[in-house]
């Protein structure tokens, strides 16, 4: 679990499930590359990185854009000399059944979550077939990258993208020791997930608290939320892992909310 002289880019890591990353990243001797689509907010977990003695740069990042992606991971390599490890978790949440679901909202996740996985993936790829050092690809899925559920079929469609897209990785990567997992939580208590709630008990007219149970964790083994720092370890045990032997593969931490 050690990333000593490992340098990483994390996407969305202003906060939530990102920010936590960044954290613990850094703890484990990592230089962290904090990519965010509002600078501010990057800066904020930089400061908190620097303040207890580690090595952190805020990156500006739309992850759809594809000039800003390349710079942006040219300029950690810029900084650090190297990239070591991509995890790719910027992304949003939005919904609404199909049928009423406007297009420009569909493309927008997509848009996010998958183009954003790939143009990441690519940049840091291109990196680290030069370096000739090999790497780690982690990739954000969901729970949702396994299975369905409604009002969510921009998110759906692109959380079983990734999934396709990593194992798609791990093939070609697998000649430049260059790895990829995805990672598959199940509901974590951030602000996407919060702003879920309302949403949904509108849609089913039932109340918060319903949605919260019968929904998010009526499938859970404990009726307990996944935390953002039981996602952040399970990056740092994919990105400090070792060979070949832990690629392709997606690994779903949700207290027992699918199993597969």
């Amino acid at each position: 679990m050690d990333l000593n002289t490992k340098t990483a880019l994390i996407t969305g890591a202003g906060s939530g499930i990102g920010r936590q990353i960044a954290l613990t990243f850094a703890r484990a001797g990592a230089n962290v590359g904090v990519a965010d689509l509002n600078l501010q907010t990057a800066q904020q977990t930089v400061d908190e990185i620097t303040d207890n003695n580690g090595n952190a740069m805020a990156i500006a990042m739309d992850v759809t854009n594809e000039q800003q992606v390349d710079q942006g991971t040219q300029a950690l390599v810029d900084q650090y000399g190297k990239i070591d490890v991509l995890v790719s978790n910027a992304g949003f949440q939005h919904i609404d059944p199909i049928i009423s679901l406007d297009f420009a909202d569909w493309r927008k996740i997509i848009a996010v979550h998958l183009d954003g996985a790939f143009l990441n993936t690519r940049a840091a790829m291109r990196h680290m077939v030069k370096q000739q050092t090999g790497g780690s690809i982690i990739l954000m899925g969901s729970v949702h990258s396994k299975v369905a559920s409604p009002l969510k079929a921009p998110y759906v469609s692109a959380k079983h993208g990734t999934l396709g897209l990593c194992r798609t990785v791990a093939k070609e990567g697998a000649e430049h020791n260059i790895r990829a997992n995805l990672i598959c939580p199940g509901f974590v208590k951030t602000p996407l997930v919060e702003k879920q709630i309302p949403e949904q008990a509108k849609e089913f007219n039932i109340s918060e608290e319903e949605v919260v149970k019968k929904i998010m964790l009526k499938d859970t083994v404990d009726g307990e939320f996944t935390t953002t720092e039981d996602v952040a370890n399970t990056a740092l045990f994919l990105a400090a892992f070792p060979n070949n032997a832990l690629t392709g593969q997606s690994i779903i931490v949700s207290h027992g909310w699918t199993m597969e």
